[in-house]
């Protein structure tokens, strides 16, 4: 289920960017573990800055007041491209006032989840609309072979860290107005490890990490649409001090159609007819997704006529239901005449009369309009 973010923060759906900031600062103040001990107060202050981090981002938010955080049907949920540690959030708002900003952190630096990745991918009209199998090729930071991430050349171990004993942090008690802070930071010379390389792998040179080109399969499912985004969990990098990976964010970029195009599920065919086939009607054959199809023009019919294929258009990104085929008729008026076409068209001119004043009917954009359910 969709997380309200808006009544974390207990926030209106159209508040301002400075309403969305005055309220996390008043309840992440309220429930930071450092000054509040009561049970549940930790998972309180983790959900307003999950909270926080969307609702601050207008890009984030944006695609949360769209999808929610269950994202768009059948691509499953978003992360928004990952969470970040509550207390960065905290510090970046705060600053380090008084110590009151990036305290709260006991014991080493903990597992931090790997970056995300994010490429495009190009697919056809008929792959969109019906869902396939691809490759998509991904240049990404992984462990090194050589070290297995550990920075430290094959036959040594990282040494514990002399400067922060191990904990990957520093302490400092900060006297304040208000009292006491304890100030903790993550260690300059261990970068918060807690271990430092003093043999440095020969292949990483001591960073644990060397980049590889990676086939990565990808299930696109159908009735996706161009720009629609699909997440690939864990494809990203891996994470630090054993974190978990990122994701790998694929958008997708549909080819134009060389006859068909779309209007959500509905597909839409221009198709020509000549003056003989729209005055005396004929039985012609359209192509569709699902092969050539067989429809009637009645006799008299105009140009922007619209006949409706149900059921042969974009299955739904999620369910049963797939939309209609419209096919919007243009009769084509011929450029050049042979000698007998024109005596023919001059006998036919003699028996139809003269041109006269159309009067306002419903346009054929009106028409599409209405064939769409607009």
């Amino acid at each position: 289920m969709s997380q309200d973010y808006y009544a974390t923060l207990g926030v209106a759906h159209n508040a301002s960017p400075e309403e969305i900031k005055k309220a996390y600062r008043t309840l992440a103040r309220k429930y930071h573990p450092d000054v509040n001990s009561e049970p549940g107060a930790e998972d309180r202050f983790k959900e307003v800055n999950a909270a926080y981090e969307v609702l601050s981002d207008a890009e984030k938010r944006a695609m949360y007041d769209r999808y929610g955080t269950d994202g768009p049907p059948g691509l499953g949920g978003f992360d928004f491209g990952g969470m970040r540690d509550p207390f960065d959030i905290f510090a970046e708002v705060f600053g380090n006032l008084g110590g009151f900003g990036d305290f709260g952190r006991s014991g080493r630096a903990g597992p931090r989840r790997g970056n995300d990745l994010r490429t495009s991918l190009e697919i056809t009209f008929e792959e969109a609309a019906f869902g396939a199998e691809k490759t998509v090729e991904v240049r990404r930071q992984e462990l090194c072979s050589v070290c297995d991430g550990s920075g430290a050349e094959p036959g040594t171990t990282p040494e514990t860290c002399t400067e922060c004993g191990g904990t990957g942090q520093t302490r400092q008690v900060q006297r304040t107005l208000l009292g006491s802070f304890v100030n903790i930071t993550t260690c300059q010379r261990c970068q918060g490890r807690g271990k430092v390389v003093k043999t440095p792998c020969h292949e990483c040179r001591g960073s644990g990490r060397g980049y590889a080109t990676r086939q990565i399969e990808v299930a696109i499912p159908p009735g996706v649409d161009d720009g629609v985004t699909i997440r690939v969990s864990g494809q990203g990098e891996p994470g630090e001090l054993n974190g978990p990976s990122g994701n790998l964010y694929i958008t997708l970029r549909v080819q134009p159609h060389d006859f068909f195009s779309r209007r959500g599920t509905d597909v839409i065919l221009e198709m020509e007819i000549n003056v003989s086939q729209a005055a005396l009607g004929d039985v012609v054959t359209v192509p569709t997704l699902d092969g050539d199809h067989q429809i009637t023009i009645p006799a008299g019919t105009q140009s922007g006529a619209i006949f409706r294929l149900r059921g042969l258009g974009i299955p739904e990104l999620r369910g049963n239901r797939r939309g209609d085929q419209l096919v919007v008729t243009q009769v084509a008026i011929p450029k050049r005449l042979s000698e007998e076409q024109k005596a023919l068209f001059n006998q036919l001119a003699e028996t139809l009369g003269t041109a006269g004043v159309i009067e306002n009917k419903q346009s054929f954009v009106d028409r599409v309009k209405d064939a769409l359910g607009l």
